[in-house]
C-alpha cells in the first residue's frame, strides 16, 4: 500500500503574508488577531455542523462524519 501524498499548497498562498494581514487587521495586536481567528474558526465549525445536518443521509451515502463534541459538553450528532 502506498502512502497518500500531501496535496500541494496553492502557490499563491503565503502563510506569513496571511498572518501579517490578520495582525494588521487587528491594529497590529497579535493577541487580538489570535482571538479573532479563534472566533472565526468557531463560526465556521458551527456553520459546517449546520450544513452537515442539512445534508440527507441518502445524498451523503452514510459517509457523514460524526459532529464534533462542543466546548459546552454537548454532542449534536
Amino acid at each position: 500500500m502506498t502512502a497518500t501524498p500531501e496535496p500541494p499548497e496553492p502557490a499563491a498562498f503565503d502563510l506569513d503574508a496571511a498572518a501579517d494581514q490578520a495582525i494588521a487587521a487587528c491594529g497590529r495586536d497579535a493577541r487580538e488577531a489570535v482571538k479573532a481567528l479563534i472566533v472565526a474558526i468557531e463560526f465556521l465549525e458551527v456553520e459546517a455542523d449546520e450544513l452537515r445536518a442539512a445534508v440527507s443521509k441518502g445524498y451523503s451515502r452514510g459517509r457523514r462524519k460524526p459532529q464534533r463534541d462542543r466546548k459546552d459538553g454537548t454532542n449534536e450528532g
